[in-house]
């Protein structure tokens, strides 16, 4: 593929895609590229909603194939928070501090045992042309009572991943990427841009 636009501002994510994608996609750019690139509004209730909207958009805007995500973290103990609020579960703007803080918080008082949960991610591809596919990845772990490691983004130093027994800030890059929730999916994706070409 020539040209691939990720509807994502997440700098992170992007050092990421470009890894997992290299070798099957030219060039790849993202919302942060662009000045006008619109702001979707996640309103869905399910990561699936949020994620084909969001590429949607970024294919009507940008006339390329688009990919978007919706990644987030589901805790048992806590009915699946934070979910599709993730990003934005200690309020929007919040940051990944303000956002752990307050994970940290609401777990204080779950027993480690109970504290089970998982990163989902949910990628969508749609084309101008009006292709849709979707594809999901899942990675289990717990909820940590504090920080762990310096790599990683969001929720990743209170992930314990796992079988690994380090949480997901505490992997290297290429560890993590060949675990994560969004390496999964986005193996299912290279699998699918495999048959394309």
């Amino acid at each position: 593929m020539k040209h691939l636009i990720v509807a994502t501002r997440n700098r992170g994510k992007i050092v990421e895609i470009n890894a997992l994608l290299a070798g099957l996609v030219d060039q790849v750019s993202s919302a942060a590229d662009f000045v006008d690139f619109p702001e979707t509004v996640e309103d869905g209730v399910t990561f699936e909603e949020n994620a084909l909207k969001k590429a949607r958009e970024a294919a009507r805007f940008s006339g390329f194939p688009a990919l978007a995500d919706d990644s987030g973290l589901v805790v048992d103990a806590l009915d699946g928070r934070p979910g599709v609020f993730s990003a934005r579960y200690a309020g929007i703007g919040a940051g990944d501090a303000a956002n752990n803080a307050r994970l940290l918080s609401e777990c204080q008082n779950i027993p480690e045992e109970h504290r089970q949960a998982a990163f989902i991610c949910v990628l969508a591809f749609v084309t101008p042309e009006g292709i849709e596919q979707i594809f999901t990845g899942r990675i289990a772990g717990r909820i940590l009572s504090a920080a762990r490691g310096e790599g990683g983004f969001g929720y990743d130093p209170l992930f314990l991943v796992d079988g690994f027994e380090r949480s997901m800030a505490e992997l290297e890059l290429a560890e993590k990427n060949s675990v994560s929730h969004r390496a999964q999916a986005f193996r299912k994706f290279r699998e699918y841009l495999v048959t394309m070409a």
